[in-house]
């Protein structure tokens, strides 16, 4: 069962990331400026060689993708607890637990790859650009949410970050289609395409994977297995697990994604795969969700208690990074407390905006819902009435 197995993982990490101490460092103002650490191995699939499992962190990085997990995870709190007082209504997806996913990929991208994801989306809105008032109040309805408050959890778009999407599995050929976009573009753009160990089944995946591998495409279908289809574990929906082999011919990579350096490493070996012309490749992040499926999921039916607080103990992407930083000098407990301290204040600010900030008006119901509209005239609730099609904020990424 997946609970006996992520027991044995965790112990196997827990004694490993004792034994990651920094290979060297260098030394300045009587703290490192820099130093080397190995990760777990990769698992290879289709490839002869993968990453360095030797990968150097800068003090200056280090600070930033401890900074980015805090605040994804602080702000997945305040969006849990807005959840739980009914000021945020309808569906919930929170990522508490998977950080060092989204920020270890978003440290390889270049400024013009492109992500698409299913609808566990905070995370990777804010790694994206979108800072926490815009997340925290589009899931309030606000009109200063990302989307003016009209996209919900879900629904969430900056500059070359596709959103969130609501049915299983559907981004995955959205993924291939941006890929092809990036190919005409003439770039070496790639595209991070995202899904769920539980949309690992859909069969719209692998028409997307023999599509991308016959045109050459630069994507990454990336599995984020955190371990649970909603409450069904990945032994009891899935024939094999090994979800980085599914792609057969498409070469694939296992990665511990509860390790921002390796999901970083991993993540900048696949872009130059793909951006280079060696067409697609899988990479599976192993990782886990602290809450339920959705808000409305306690999370505690399918699973223990104790198995989650095993997880928090042993795999913590936050609390294990911050260990390898404070052994390493990479940064002083007081200036990572003045971190916390500061995510606090702006999460907390953002959570007052979210709840005070106006909603939009009724003038405002069929704004921005198209970008080049031939026809302005929108239908409404029957064909003989109908609204007015009007542009207020410039389409993203038309």
């Amino acid at each position: 069962m997946f609970s006996v197995t992520l027991r044995c993982l965790g112990r196997q990490v827990h004694q490993q990331n004792k034994s990651l101490a920094p290979l060297f460092t260098y030394s300045k103002n009587g703290l490192n400026t820099e130093a080397t650490f190995d990760t777990k191995p990769f698992k290879l699939h289709k490839l002869e060689e993968g990453p360095a499992t030797t990968v150097t962190l800068s003090r200056q990085d280090a600070l930033k993708y401890y900074k980015d997990m805090q605040m994804i995870r602080r702000m997945e709190t305040a969006a849990g607890n807005l959840y739980k007082e009914k000021i945020i209504r309808g569906f919930c997806h929170l990522y508490s637990g998977q950080e060092a996913c989204c920020v270890g990929m978003r440290a390889s991208m270049r400024s013009y790859d492109a992500v698409i994801t299913a609808y566990r989306a905070h995370g990777w809105t804010y790694i994206m650009g979108v800072d926490a008032v815009g997340v925290l109040a589009e899931l309030t309805g606000r009109s200063t949410g990302c989307a003016r408050g009209k996209g919900g959890s879900m629904h969430m778009y900056v500059k070359n970050f596709y959103g969130g999407n609501g049915i299983v599995g559907a981004q995955q050929p959205l993924g291939a289609g941006i890929a092809l976009a990036l190919k005409y573009q003439g770039t070496d753009g790639v595209c991070l395409t995202l899904y769920g160990d539980g949309a690992a089944n859909q069969g719209q995946l692998y028409e997307a994977m023999n599509m991308a591998q016959l045109w050459k495409l630069p994507v990454i279908f990336i599995c984020e297995n955190n371990g649970y289809g909603m409450g069904t574990s990945v032994d009891r929906a899935s024939a094999s697990t090994a979800y980085y082999t599914r792609g057969d011919y498409v070469p694939g990579i296992w990665v511990d994604g509860m390790d921002v350096l390796a999901v970083r490493e991993a993540t900048r070996f696949a872009i130059d795969h793909c951006a280079t012309g060696k067409g697609p490749m899988v990479m599976e992040v192993v990782t886990y969700r602290y809450s339920g499926h959705s808000m409305s999921d306690p999370g505690t039916s399918y699973r223990s208690r104790d198995e989650i607080q095993e997880v928090r103990q042993t795999r913590d992407p936050i609390t294990g990074f911050r260990e390898r930083m404070l052994s390493t000098d990479l940064a002083t407990a007081d200036e990572l407390k003045d971190i916390d301290q500061n995510v606090r204040q702006v999460i907390d600010d953002a959570v007052k905006r979210a709840k005070s900030d106006k909603e939009i008006g009724l003038d405002e119901l069929t704004a921005d819902i198209m970008s080049n509209p031939i026809d302005t005239r929108v239908r409404g609730v029957t064909a003989f009435d109908t609204l007015t099609h009007k542009r207020i904020g410039p389409a993203v990424n038309s």
